[in-house]
This record gives C-alpha cells, sequence and structure tokens, in this order.
C-alpha cells in the first residue's frame, strides 16, 4: 500500500513537473517597437529571437506607432513588452504632453537602452552659437505635437524663451527640417534621436552646421524638474566639420513591461539582455550600448521598476 501510494505520488510529481515545463514553452512576449523602417523595430527584430533561445520564452516582434502607441498597447492587453522613450513614461504615469489628462499606469520599467539626443542644428552663417541666440529666430520644433516638440518647448522654456511667442515655429519632421535649413527658409530645427542621424548627416556634407550645445545648469534644471533627461556629448567628427564634443540632453529608448507580467519571466528576460551583449551588438550596432549600470539611470521617479528587472539590477549591484 504505502509503495502504491509512493508510485502514485511520483507519478503526480512528474505531471506536474511536465506541465510545468510546457507552460514555459507555450509563454509568448508580444513586443511592440516602432515603425518598420526604424531603430525600434529594427533593434527588436534582431534582440527577439537571442532573447527567446536564452529564456524558452517566444518573442513576437510586432511593428507599431511606437511610443505612446506602445503605451496604450500594453493597457489593451495587445502587447506586454514595449520599446518607448523614458520621457513618454513620464507624460502617461503623471497624465501630461503627450498623455494630457489622462494616466495610464499599466507598465513598470525595465532598463533603458539607449539614448536618442536632444540634437540642435543651426548654419554657421546665422551666427546661432547658443539656445538663448533662437530667440526671435525661424525654428523648427518637429511636427506638431510630437515628443519632439515638447522636448524643444521645455529645453527653450529653460533658457526663457517661449515656444509659441519668442521664436518662428515651424513644425517640421527631421528630413523637412534639414531640406528648409539647407534652402534657408528656417534658421535651426531641434531632432530627437540616436547619433548621427542620417538626415543631420547628409545635410552637414554639403552645408557647414552648427551643433548648439545645452548647458550644464540647464540640463540640471531640466533633469530636475522632469527626471527623465540624462546628459549626454555628441562627439567630435558625429558630423562634417564638427572639431570638437558638444553636450546636449537626452532621452532614452526604454523597455518596459505589463506591470502583471511574473517576476521570474521580467528577470530572465534582463537578464538574458545583460549577460548577452555581445550577441545582441552583433546583431544589431545599439547593441553596442547596452550597459547594466547606466540602464537604471533615467528611469523617472514615478515610474517603477518591474520586481524581477529590479531582482537582477540588485542582484549585480546596480541598485540598491
Amino acid at each position: 500500500m504505502k509503495k502504491t501510494t509512493a508510485l502514485v505520488l511520483a507519478i503526480l510529481m512528474v505531471c506536474v513537473l511536465l506541465l510545468s515545463s510546457c507552460g514555459k514553452k507555450d509563454e509568448k512576449i508580444v513586443l511592440a517597437t516602432g515603425g518598420s523602417t526604424g531603430t525600434y523595430y529594427a533593434y527588436g527584430m534582431a534582440m527577439g529571437p537571442i532573447l527567446a533561445a536564452k529564456t524558452g520564452i517566444a518573442f513576437d516582434v510586432q511593428s507599431t506607432g511606437a511610443s505612446k502607441a506602445n503605451i496604450q498597447l500594453i493597457e489593451t492587453k495587445e502587447a506586454n513588452m514595449a520599446v518607448v522613450q523614458n520621457d513618454v513614461m513620464y507624460y502617461a504615469y503623471t497624465g501630461t504632453d503627450l498623455f494630457d489628462g489622462t494616466k495610464i499606469t499599466d507598465f513598470a520599467a525595465v532598463a533603458t537602452l539607449y539614448p536618442e539626443l536632444c540634437q540642435i542644428i543651426a548654419t554657421k552663417s546665422s551666427g546661432i552659437k547658443t539656445v538663448s541666440d533662437l530667440k526671435g529666430k525661424r525654428v523648427s520644433v518637429g511636427d506638431a505635437g510630437s515628443g519632439v516638440e515638447f522636448n524643444a518647448t521645455q529645453i527653450l522654456e529653460a533658457y526663457g524663451i517661449d515656444i509659441n511667442k519668442d521664436i518662428e515655429k515651424q513644425n517640421l519632421g527631421f528630413g523637412p527640417s534639414a531640406d528648409a535649413l539647407k534652402d534657408e527658409k528656417i534658421d535651426a530645427f531641434f531632432c530627437v534621436a540616436g547619433i548621427p542621424t542620417t538626415a543631420i548627416t547628409d545635410l552637414a556634407m554639403s552645408n557647414e552646421i552648427e551643433v548648439i550645445p545645452v548647458d550644464d545648469d540647464k540640463f540640471a534644471e531640466l533633469s530636475s524638474k522632469y527626471g527623465f533627461y540624462t546628459q549626454q556629448e555628441i562627439p567630435a567628427g558625429t558630423y562634417n566639420g564638427m572639431t570638437e564634443g558638444v553636450k546636449t540632453v537626452a532621452v532614452m529608448a526604454t523597455y518596459i513591461v505589463d506591470k502583471n507580467l511574473s517576476e521570474e519571466t521580467v528577470y530572465n528576460i534582463t537578464k538574458a539582455i545583460f549577460e548577452n551583449k555581445d550577441e545582441i551588438a552583433a546583431a544589431h550596432a545599439k547593441g553596442l550600448e547596452l550597459d547594466a549600470e547606466k540602464a537604471v539611470q533615467g528611469i523617472p521617479e514615478v515610474v517603477p521598476f518591474h520586481a524581477g528587472a529590479e531582482k537582477y539590477f540588485k542582484e549585480i549591484g546596480v541598485l540598491k
């Protein structure tokens, strides 16, 4: 009788383990990225198979409308992981700017991936050397209602410039802005993107450009007020004619997840990202910028880390 009971219990234990194993293999992450020609999508497509191989979780990488749309997809449970700009995370959690009046808090932060630098470009002939010099000038600030326009608003405000009153504002995308500068229809433009940015690279090959810095004290002010800005440098030689590095501020491309994903799942994903950096970098150049210590910077205080990500970062000593 005892032998029979022991045998039954052993069989039940094997069944439980098999079911648990099957459940793990059937787990799927829907990763929302960005447009099919953009960096978010390409990076997601490069990283997805690597994370799947390391974690045993299936990754379904989806092309989307990027940051704001991705947060909404997590809210509606159409995605459970996404890449977004960290400033857009802040707007969602606080119900401001892009999410004016509507708070979305269904997600938690995993890690920042790489910086998207706020690049302010003028022509040499304009005489513009500082952000203060933009007052009264014709300036493109990105598409209307875009994240770029909000970044421009905040940076200009730090210098006492009202985006709607103190400049001749134009709302143009990166390519059209570069063309307008080339044709002398504007004096300067804002571009928020990873470097080098193709539109600026092409512009600098045929025109002398000035890359405008954001001063240290203004970075401190912006960082204190919003919590999502980091300080970065556009290195000398990034664009034709750049002989010195230029300090600026940046927002960060960041992984977020549905806050209800299990701690184990998010821990395994986070660990797989940072312990397979070389493999990821071989698949996509942005993988070279993965850095566990920097990955916990730039997360706004109002946005919590997911418990699984927090466990990994505490384990390796980059979070207390």
